[in-house]
């Protein structure tokens, strides 16, 4: 099948180069010439996991390409997924602008019948602009499709590749056909096509995303309490985490979520639902609470080295919103820095991934290292904010020996609480004793 994927940020790179492993012919299409320019030389302008060698494997065996050409992409296409970008405008509502720009250009260069997918993450009722804004033009029959994304950051290919679940929002048996023929590769162990109206795909998406976001603040928010009341949140996960009816997913405490997901679609659902005169606390309470546990972590520290930390030089190992991925999009090591820097602290930071984007995010307001030993220089405490493996079973001894003074803040809960009693590191995590 020949495919276009209009936008080749996180979603449409990874929609693109999947769907060409399959077989099919993929056409990725942007505006951004120097991003053509790499991704042409396999340079990809994100880090995920496995994404490189399946862009580099379809593009030796020409089943991939990648064009600043809009128009051929989609002269050239039976299909045509929209991937591009709905940043939130200043009142939390997702910017359809780029959305219904390529909307537009399908309608103009649209040269036989056509699928059109809206990927990206759009309102309720977007679709219904989409059409009206492809049939100003179309000279030929057109079918749209909701075909929302759930893919993690950091596992994205492997999501797609074996997905939980694909939903559908198609209402043409044209559309049905095409899109389940389309995805049946990816459903071969009999996880589920779920078809239903574009309405209900596009609210599928904003309800995944907003039940996940409850989870992850339900958890913090009784991690903290545990903290006040002596409980132990790891004890307290696993108790509720073994009720069939919740399960154990997304119940890790941290310093809140982050990334282009969450926080973005959590404001925009709280957004939708105010203009239709629905009152969603819930969620409202989620995105106020997140905002509360970015500064969990310098409370912390403020407990481990006193209320003045002014003249202390902190390491920071993480700056990623989560590990597996150089996303840094509402990353909780920013809200962590910023109070930091406001408190007069010298920070020095070290991740594996996002070096580069944090750089240029801060430029020199902190100092980077190269590794994560060398982070620890002259600090006195080590602040984990992010979850990468190889910060998981460091050296213990090697730690205590170049900090000034052996404290640990732990925002991702890694270590083992009495190891660090016995190591004589005065070690503090989130909902746990402290050591």
């Amino acid at each position: 099948m020949n495919i276009s994927v209009i936008g080749t940020g996180y979603v449409g790179l990874v929609v693109g180069a999947c769907l060409a492993e399959t077989g099919n012919t993929v056409l990725c299409a942007d505006i951004d010439q120097r991003k053509i320019d790499g991704l042409k030389n396999n340079i990809l302008p994100i880090y995920e996991p496995g994404l490189e060698p399946l862009v580099e494997r379809n593009q030796r065996e020409e089943r991939l390409k990648f064009t600043t050409d809009l128009q051929a992409a989609i002269e050239s296409a039976e299909v045509v997924f929209i991937a591009v970008g709905t940043p939130p405008g200043e009142d939390g509502s997702a910017d359809l602008k780029y959305v219904l720009q390529v909307a537009r250009l399908i309608g103009q260069h649209m040269s036989r019948e056509l699928v059109v997918v809206t990927k990206s993450t759009v309102p309720v009722g977007s679709a219904a602009k989409v059409a009206k804004e492809v049939a100003k033009e179309a000279k030929f029959p057109f079918h749209l499709c909701s075909n929302p994304e759930f893919l993690k950051e950091g596992d994205a290919v492997e999501d797609f590749m074996r997905p939980d679940r694909v939903v559908l929002g198609v209402e043409s048996p044209h559309a049905k056909r095409v899109m389940t023929d389309l995805y049946a590769p990816f459903v071969r162990t009999g996880k589920p096509v779920l078809l239903m109206d574009i309405p209900s795909a596009e609210m599928t998406k904003y309800a995944a995303n907003g039940m996940l976001a409850t989870r992850i603040s339900f958890m913090n928010e009784v991690a903290n309490l545990c903290d006040k009341v002596g409980a132990n949140v790891d004890f307290v996960r696993r108790g509720i985490g073994s009720d069939s009816r919740i399960g154990q997913s997304f119940l890790f405490p941290g310093p809140g979520y982050g990334g282009s997901c969450f926080p973005k679609d959590v404001k925009a659902l709280v957004r939708m639902a105010s203009e239709c005169g629905v009152a969603l606390d819930v969620l409202s309470a989620v995105e106020s609470a997140n905002e509360r546990q970015k500064t969990v972590l310098v409370s912390k520290l403020r407990s481990a080295l006193g209320d003045d930390l002014a003249g202390k030089r902190i390491a920071l190992w993480g700056l990623a919103f989560k590990a597996g991925t150089d996303d840094m999009r509402e990353a909780p090591a920013l809200s962590v820095i910023a109070a930091l820097l406001e408190d007069g602290v010298s920070v020095c930071a070290h991740d594996p991934a996002a070096m580069d984007h944090a750089r240029g995010l801060l430029g020199n307001r902190i100092d980077f290292a190269e590794t994560n030993y060398e982070a620890l220089e002259g600090a006195d405490a080590l602040v984990v904010v992010t979850d990468w493996m190889e910060y998981r079973h460091p050296n213990f001894d090697r730690v205590k020996r170049t900090l000034r003074q052996p404290v640990i803040v732990d925002g991702r809960n890694l270590y083992d609480v009495e190891k660090m009693r016995e190591l004589g590191i005065r070690y503090h995590s989130i909902g746990r004793p402290s050591a």
